[in-house]
């Protein structure tokens, strides 16, 4: 391999290109959509065919063209959304007829082999056999079809997955760097930046980004390095806040009824209770366990007396103190987003344009061994993911006791960072939607999880190592 200069970069690269080339370019596999593609397409000035069913639209059949639309901005505010204009103007130079979704699909590609090399150079060993596992890894999780297939939709997923990656690929490459160069630090705050205002469920994780650009201030001493930290955190706080404030109104209103009725009052043992405590009428009680787009409501979503009690009193941060003085209830929600924390994909969303003349709501299963194994048997439990976390965060402690320099405790800090998100993916969904649509919301959750669980295994893979060299070294073991 070293005679011909092949590396671990390009081992990731190629598979890389061969799997999605063939699931997303060749078989043109996605997600079907649930209802949330018109804010992001529409400011792409794309949109269905006007005499297009409902069926036809909705959850059973992915689609693979489209029509072009004028542009209409809904006021949803996206970095996903300048990737769509991008494409949408590419796509009008090449086929004037119509949108095909893999002009999208093939952006997110590069952006995505681009990730997954940054994480192949500066994770890779001494070691072939080391990083051969590596690479096998990698491949092995981050390319399956449960992940990638959202490259050919519009969902944000596909932004965040990206952008999770990129984001701590580049902040390794910072800290590994002797003296990293202010572009390589420009880049880890773009991606942050892409990464955090992907959708308004990622937004709080511009925190616990920031206390990873704090970490690479000793890095370097020189006032343009510090300065560019101060300038770049700052941006990210503020980005943080404004995908809160600029949130379409509809959008809070949504998530809130889904907090508390599809939350908080969902399998309450006591929902007037409940109710009181939060300052909500008790009418309100026949709204527990639904959700907000049901039809069949005792009170309709858009009633005046919701908005009188609920949209224009009640916040998250209501529900975040109830959840304080309850934490049992929260417990049981955390449970809850356990059960479905191990499924990467929605099942109920099919794969297939209906052209293919697949039957409706068929799952594509082409390179899904990990997201069907993760699915079928790791363990959906709470404490499982505590256990995994205990296990994560020893390695991490016992390698930061053993580590005093401070570029090697950067890397430790950052690979810490990657289970705090984790977290935050986790509880986040629960605050901020309660129980809706958990399969897909625990994304961010299931990457970083994920991530977890490939660290842990190149780490394992790198003790063997080691060990094997040394005992050889040593003269414990013999060749035969």
């Amino acid at each position: 391999m070293k005679k011909f200069g092949f590396t671990s970069e390009m081992a990731i690269i190629a598979a890389a290109i061969v799997i999605l080339g063939s699931i997303l370019m060749i078989r043109a596999v996605g997600v079907a959509d649930s209802g949330d593609f018109a804010r992001i397409m529409w400011a792409g000035g794309i949109g269905y065919a006007d005499d297009e069913p409902y069926k036809e639209r909705y959850f059973g059949f992915a689609h693979t063209d489209y029509e072009y639309r004028q542009v209409l901005w809904s006021g949803y505010v996206s970095t996903q959304i300048i990737i769509v204009m991008i494409a949408g103007f590419i796509s009008r130079i090449i086929n004037s007829s119509f949108f095909d979704i893999r002009i999208l699909s093939f952006m997110y590609s590069l952006l995505y082999i681009a990730a997954l090399a940054i994480w192949m150079k500066y994770n890779k060993t001494r070691w072939t056999l080391l990083n051969a596992a590596i690479v096998a890894v990698a491949a092995f999780v981050f390319l399956d079809i449960g992940y990638i297939a959202y490259f050919n939709s519009f969902f944000g997923e596909a932004i965040t997955l990206i952008f999770m990656l990129m984001t701590f690929g580049l902040a390794l490459a910072v800290a590994q760097s002797e003296k990293p160069a202010r572009k390589l630090l420009l880049l880890f705050f773009i991606a942050c930046f892409c990464l955090i205002c992907t959708k308004l469920q990622n937004a709080p994780i511009g925190l616990l980004l920031i206390l990873i650009a704090a970490r690479f201030w000793t890095l370097r001493k020189d006032k343009p390095w510090r300065k560019m930290i101060l300038i770049g955190s700052s941006v990210l706080l503020l980005a943080t806040a404004v995908m809160y404030l600029a949130a379409p109104q509809r959008l809070k209103h949504i998530n809130l009824y889904q907090t508390v009725f599809y939350g908080i009052l969902k399998d309450s043992p006591d929902p007037v209770a409940a109710l009181k405590e939060l300052g909500l009428p008790e009418q309100f009680k026949v709204l527990a366990g639904t959700n907000y787009f049901q039809t069949d409501t005792a009170i309709k979503q858009n009633d005046p007396i919701l908005k009188e009690h609920l949209y224009s009193k009640l916040s998250h941060k209501d529900v975040l103190f109830y959840y304080m003085k309850h934490p049992g209830r929260f417990f049981q929600k955390l449970e809850r987003g356990a059960e479905n924390g191990m499924s990467i994909r929605p099942y109920y969303l099919g794969s297939y344009d209906q052209d293919k003349g697949k039957p409706y709501g068929t799952i594509a299963y082409t390179y899904s061994g990990w997201s069907e194994f993760k699915h079928d048997h790791v363990p959906n439990r709470l404490w499982f993911v505590g256990l995994i976390y205990l296990l994560y965060y020893a390695g991490i402690a016992y390698e930061y006791t053993r580590r005093p320099a401070a570029r090697q405790r950067a890397r430790i800090d950052i690979f810490a960072c990657v289970g705090l998100i984790g977290l935050f993916g986790f509880a986040v969904p629960l605050l901020g939607d309660g129980e809706a649509d958990l399969g897909k919301h625990l994304f961010l959750f299931n990457v970083c999880f994920d991530m977890m669980l490939a660290i842990g295994v190149v780490y394992l893979l790198g003790k063997l190592t080691r060990w094997g060299v040394s005992l050889r070294a040593n003269g414990v073991r013999e060749t035969p």
